[in-house]
């Protein structure tokens, strides 16, 4: 079973049934990405969350990550973990975590990153919503558009130049965090799943345009 996908669809790994499986399935994960650290998950995520079926590879881990952050799902309440959140990323002037790309990368919000950022949208003809608070640079904005891109060549561009460069230090930050809990499993998916794509998107050529 590929690391990749904890949950496996029933075809044949050399289909093209199996692929576009797959595929989704990355799409899938960089949705509950872009949910997940843009706000509290309601408790609907989270009851979804419990229910997934794990591979039962145990030497995996990214299989380890969805097990404990199913477990997690299951050992916090939904107000433990609005409040987790909130002590997290908002906190009372900021959070205990950065979740931007410009504060990992220069230490400083609203920088070159960003722009570089909202330049590369622009071309692929993506706009801001209007009742979006956060910056472009956000983590859960650049999931949502890994989530949304079809290309897998701009998928590889996207990734290699905006999230490659600083999720590891993202996951640290908040595996690190006093009030990490629920979002210590979760940093501990999103460092296993883009550890993950990071490999993939270094065997895939990038074509022009």
């Amino acid at each position: 079973m590929n690391d990749t996908h904890p949950v496996q669809p029933q075809t044949s790994v050399h289909s093209q049934e199996s692929v576009h499986s797959q595929t989704s399935m990355r799409s899938d994960i960089y949705a509950l990405l872009a949910t997940v650290f843009r706000a509290a998950p309601s408790q609907e995520v989270l009851d979804w969350i419990k229910e997934l079926e794990v591979s039962e590879h145990a030497d995996s881990k990214m299989a380890k990550a969805w097990n404990n952050l199913r477990n997690a799902a299951g050992l916090y309440t939904h107000e433990d973990i609005q409040q987790e959140y909130q002590d997290l990323f908002i906190g009372i002037g900021r959070g205990e975590v950065m979740p931007f790309a410009s504060w990992h990368l220069t230490g400083s919000l609203m920088e070159k990153p960003l722009a570089a950022i909202r330049q590369d949208l622009m071309r692929m003809g993506f706009t801001r919503n209007d009742e979006t608070k956060e910056p472009e640079d956000h983590l859960a904005a650049l999931c949502e558009v890994m989530s949304l891109l079809d290309s897998e060549t701009e998928q590889n561009a996207f990734f290699n130049r905006h999230i490659q460069p600083w999720f590891e230090s993202l996951a640290r930050q908040i595996r690190e965090a006093e009030s990490a809990r629920f979002y210590a499993a979760m940093a501990t998916v999103l460092h296993q799943f883009l550890l993950i794509e990071q490999v993939r998107f270094a065997r895939v050529p990038v074509r022009e345009a």
